[in-house]
This record gives structure tokens, sequence and C-alpha cells, in this order.
């Protein structure tokens, strides 16, 4: 850090394949988080391939044609390093912590489950499985399903308003040569970016991310359709203790100029145990156990929401006083 506090400024190389390497160094630090961002997520996915993205996110783990899933978990895991993965809307991303001379084997590791999976059809059918389970657990969380009527409310008709995990039906159904489609369609160079912070030599990051990305193509799939924000009313009758609501409306896009503005807003409003409806709501007036805000923002669009969890003959006034 300089004088003032601040980060030195990051650095950022783009390979002819358009593949973005970045890194920030952050000086006092001994160790470093290293990942790979695509970007593609559920918005990218056909109606009749819902949760692809979230399932070839899972697959990536179970073996490449140069290691098994048991050689990748042991391989990380023994120099002390820390691997998971998650999928979102707009972007998938395979990240790890690690101790800084793991850089070559992390990059390594990250290129050869993106490059070189095998998707072996034994795997496959155990990891619908297991993403068939998950569906379950979420549909029995009403906090989640409260959430993914939300997202259909506010986008429905079109990939954004979709749930990420996708529905039983679809995943049972998705072959291995579907995923490798969907693969080398989505993960090219343009669409990626292999990001790094910590104690990290940019130099060398570079040198590790060409030479371990060097057979990537290049020009990335076709952008998603626009959002369309809409809004409605959605229900999901359940015989529950409580109440779970949302409230919301049409956020504001990652570049919009008021993003930062709506992220201090939300942290004013509901984003701690000062803020103002947790005091109002909870403290005051004993209305809630847990209120929050929240803001999500994708590239052309965004939703801003109060969620609450309360009884059911407190749902108005929690609604009047949010």
């Amino acid at each position: 850090m300089n004088s003032h506090g601040a980060l030195p400024e990051a650095a950022v190389t783009t390979l002819p394949s358009g593949l973005r390497i970045a890194s920030q160094s952050v000086p006092g630090t001994r160790t470093a988080a290293v990942g790979v961002w695509v970007h593609t997520g559920a918005r990218n996915e056909p109606e009749d391939r819902n949760g692809i993205s979230h399932l070839l996110e899972h697959m990536a783990f179970k073996g490449t044609t140069t290691r098994t899933a048991r050689q990748i978990a042991e391989e990380v895991e023994s120099a002390g390093a820390y691997m998971n993965a998650y999928t979102g809307r707009e972007e998938t991303a395979y990240h790890l912590r690690i101790l800084p001379g793991a850089f070559p084997l992390a990059v390594d590791v990250l290129s050869d489950i993106l490059l070189n999976p095998t998707f072996a059809d034994e795997e496959l059918a155990r990891e619908r499985s297991v993403i068939i389970q998950e569906i379950g657990e979420a549909r029995d969380n009403p906090a989640d399903v409260v959430f993914d009527r939300f997202q259909t409310c506010a986008f429905p008709d079109q990939p954004l308003g979709r749930p990420i995990l996708g529905t039983p039906e679809i995943v049972s159904g998705i072959e291995r040569e579907t995923l490798l489609a969907y693969m080398r369609q989505h993960y090219r160079g343009e669409a990626m970016v292999l990001a790094a912070a910590g104690e990290v030599d940019h130099e060398a990051l570079v040198n590790l991310g060409a030479a371990a990305f060097e057979g990537i193509g290049s020009t990335r799939s076709d952008a998603p359709a626009p959002a369309r924000y809409h809004g409605g009313v959605g229900e999901v009758p359940r015989e529950l203790e409580q109440t779970h609501l949302v409230l919301g409306f049409e956020g504001v896009a990652y570049a919009d100029p008021d993003f930062y503005a709506m992220t201090m807003f939300s942290a004013i409003l509901g984003g701690g145990l000062s803020s103002r409806l947790f005091q109002e709501v909870r403290e005051k007036r004993g209305l809630a156990y847990d209120i929050h805000s929240f803001g999500s923002s994708f590239h052309d669009s965004g939703i801003f929401g109060v969620y609450a969890g309360t009884a059911e003959q407190d749902a108005g006034e929690v609604i009047r006083r949010t």
C-alpha cells in the first residue's frame, strides 16, 4: 500500500485469444486467491437446458483427461489450497485460495478442468442425482423459494427469471454431448478472466496463463437477449410458521452511475444491526426476526429489494413499515 493506504493499481493483460489476465498485488499478504471467471450463467441458457451452467460447474471437478476427480482434490489440498466454484445468473467461477508457491499448480488445475474435462457418463449420472437433491433442498427452504419467485416475477418468460439450479426434469435429461457442446460454445477466451489477488507477480501469472490456456478458442458466443423487467405479485401458499416476504423493484446495472449509491443505500436501509429497517421493524416493534435489503446487478439491469420473515398476522404491518 502507498502512504495513503491505497492498493497498487491492478494490472490487466489480454492474450491473443481474448483471455484477460488480471492481478491485484496486496502488500503484506502471504496468501493469494486465484480463479477463472466465465461470462456465462443461467441467463445464457435456452429454456430446455435450464440448469446446464450449474451442472457443468459441478462436472468440471469430476475428472479430466489427465486427472481423476480424486487426484484433483488430493493435489489441491496437499498444497494447502482450498478450491470451490459457483454459478450465477451471468457468470460461473472456479477459484482457489493458495499459498504463493502454489500458483503453477493452481493455474494448471484450473486450465485442466476447463479445457480437458471428460464428463464421464457414470460421473454425470451421479452428479445429476446430486443436483436433483440440491433442487429438492432448495424447494424445502421457504427463503430460497421466495427469492426464486421474486426473480421470476421481476423477469418473467426469459432466462434471467429462471432458477440457476434448473428443474429435476431438465437436469435429468442433460447428456454428455450436450454439456460438451455448451462448454465449447461459451467457454471461450473472450468470455473468460484469469484473476488473482494477494501475493502475486503479474508477469509470472501471465506466463502461466498463456501456457496453460494456449489451446482455448477465441470468439465468444452471442450475448443474451436484453433484460425486460416486468414486476408483479407472486405467491407460493404453504403451511409454515412464518410468512416470507420480498418487496422490490427494478435496480441498476453494474455500469450504471448509481450503482455505488444503490450499494450505500442498501447498507443504510437494511444492511446491518444499525440499519433503518432492522431498528424499526425488529428492535423497535418486534415484527420480524430477519429483515434486510439487497441489490443484485446485471450487465443491463438489476433488482433491489427487501426480505423479511414474519408471522402471518404481522405481514401487512411489515409491508407498511418497509
